[in-house]
């Protein structure tokens, strides 16, 4: 509430200005309190309830029902019904080849991918949090674009910079790098080097420089320090990035096939093996995927805490030596940065202006020919993104809190937390062929509730996770203040904790709602007549024949763009509020 200010009259006659101000005091408290008395009429139902231990019980016991009910035992049980079907497969050793093949594949570019993004993200994050200026932070916004841009815009963008004929390629007599293996390499790091980035920036502002700086008055070089200080203590934030690097590496489906040619992966055997109705194969990496990709996170998460680095001996002159090439170090994780990510992320707005220039963009304006199909899929995406996002709001809510205030008793949170994390564990093309089979055996969904429901399993732990993290920063003894006093829960959920974690819930809600309108192999594996963006784009990519690449080009500028201003406006509502 503001102060009322005193009148410049007040100078000469102090005696009224003190009255008038304290008259004015008076009124503005009443009316603040008449309006939070109102307000307060309108919760006045929902903090009596909270107030009832039964009801919060009940909520807390309906967000585990669902999370077991629509989440986790469809993710399972959809692919235990279609078992009948791999004993056949395994008969033709031509699938189960192929199979074998395409599993290797995802498993090795998986574990390449990861590799390169700590390699080159360690320096790229250091040089972030460590140097202060103004290029820096302009540095640290731009990597921020890839996480703007959908999977599968940004494959198309890669797919011209390297092996088009206006990109890199141009320089040369052919395509620099052809459709295939190192491409789909190339891809996998451009998505996945930021966000590996960004975990590793947020641990290095967090660690405190006391230990190193102890070990450099030791007579210790600034890399020596690093090497056998920081890096030890930072260990859990170098696994937790490999993780989250190894997991968005296995699951981007729609992009891998743009830019894939013949390369085969377990996203792109289930792609096609769905296509060419080969129900048997797709059940068959489907299910591997599912307990393969569980049974590794499982492993690195348990083992690389035990695993030592770095090394314990130490090379003094030559350290020392390599300490003094920290602005080389700099200048090639910028321009690492540049080459592979900002660039090839970005070379697309080169033909999507060409497009809105040669009367594509007229076209595509007035829905004709493809494009009336266009902008339905457009309005699929974004309906389908905002109904998971407004579902997973509402019931990850209870969720989040019964795992960060540990409601269901050590033990069993234990067991909830980590079973919330499978979703993003498992391949979300595995998870979409579980989820499909369990919902068309459930009874006659509708295929767009389906999706719906698809993209609400895939997308839940995002929000429950953020969330979740946000609550266990607060201290117990706020809430528990409150209560105290006489609060009801409901009331130290909105006027205490929520004012305090609302960032943190808008940043779940647009992590959600972006990886929902950009899913692709979850969508492929469920729908049959709906497209949404992403496969419609993937469509257009794979039939160069049929659509110019004008009309591409402009259909994934639309794309981004839209995403983007919605973002925008996110973020301009929040910071209103």
């Amino acid at each position: 509430m503001a102060l009322p200010r005193l009148r410049i009259w007040s100078l000469f006659k102090p005696a009224e200005a003190l009255n008038s101000f304290a008259k004015e005091l008076n009124r503005s408290g009443a009316s603040l309190a008449d309006r939070n008395a109102s307000r307060a009429q309108g919760y006045g139902f929902l903090d009596r309830l909270s107030a009832n231990p039964g009801a919060s019980k009940a909520l807390y016991s309906a967000s585990v029902l669902f999370f077991f009910a629509i989440v986790l035992l469809p993710s399972i049980a959809g692919i235990l019904l279609k078992l009948g079907l791999v004993p056949e497969t395994l008969e033709n050793p031509y699938l189960v080849s192929r199979a074998g093949d395409a599993l290797r594949a995802s498993f090795l570019l998986a574990f390449s991918v990861s590799l390169l993004d700590l390699l080159a993200g360690v320096p790229f994050a250091w040089l972030i949090t460590k140097r202060r200026s103004k290029l820096v932070s302009i540095i640290d916004t731009l990597a921020d674009i890839p996480f703007i841009i959908p999977t599968v815009a940004l494959g198309y963008s890669a797919l011209l910079f390297w092996s088009g004929p206006q990109g890199i390629s141009s320089l040369f007599a052919k395509s620099l790098v052809e459709p295939g293996w190192v491409l789909v390499l190339l891809l996998h790091f451009a998505f996945s080097y930021p966000v590996v980035v960004r975990l590793l920036v947020g641990e290095f502002q967090r660690y405190s420089e006391t230990y190193e700086v102890a070990a450099r008055t030791l007579g210790a070089s600034s890399f020596t320090a690093v090497r056998t200080v920081t890096f030890p203590i930072l260990k859990p934030a170098f696994i937790a990035a490999f993780l989250l690097a190894f997991a968005r590496s296995l699951s981007e489906t729609g992009a891998t096939i743009m830019v894939a040619g013949a390369f085969e992966n377990g996203p792109i055997f289930i792609k096609n093996a769905k296509d060419a109705g080969l129900e048997g194969p797709l059940v068959l990496v489907s299910l591997v995927l599912i307990f393969a990709s569980a049974a590794i996170f499982f492993t690195i998460s348990v083992l690389g805490t035990k695993l030592r680095l770095p090394f314990g001996r130490v090379w003094p002159k030559f350290e020392r030596k390599v300490s003094g090439y920290g602005r080389w170090r700099d200048l090639a994780a910028l321009v690492v940065f540049a080459f592979f990510i900002i660039i090839p992320s970005l070379f697309v707005a080169l033909p999507s202006a060409e497009a809105a220039l040669d009367g594509t963009m007229g076209r595509a304006l007035a829905g004709e020919g493809v494009w009336g199909e266009y902008w339905s899929s457009i309005a699929l995406s974004y309906v389908v993104g905002f109904l998971a996002t407004a579902v997973n709001v509402i019931v990850g809510f209870p969720a989040a809190i019964m795992i960060a205030r540990r409601k269901l008793g050590t033990r069993r949170t234990a067991i909830m937390d980590a079973l919330v994390n499978i979703p993003i564990i498992v391949p979300s093309v595995a998870l979409g062929v579980s989820l499909g089979y369990f919902w068309r055996a459930a009874g006659a969904f509708p295929e767009f509730w389906v999706l719906v429901l698809v993209h609400v399993s895939i997308t839940y732990t995002y929000f429950v996770r953020t969330v979740a993290a946000a609550i266990e920063g607060i201290s117990c003894e706020i809430e528990e203040t409150a209560r105290t006093l006489g609060a009801s829960p409901f009331t130290v959920f909105r006027r205490i904790t929520l004012p305090l974690i609302k960032y943190s819930v808008f940043s779940g809600a647009v992590m959600v709602f972006t990886r929902s309108v950009d899913e692709t192999g979850a969508t492929v594996a469920v729908v049959t007549n709906l497209k949404t963006a992403p496969v419609l784009l993937v469509s257009w990519v794979r039939n160069p024949q049929l659509y110019s690449q004008s009309t591409v080009a402009l259909g994934v500028g639309f794309l981004i763009l839209t995403s983007f201003a919605i973002l925008l406006f996110l973020r301009l509502v929040l910071w209103r509020r």
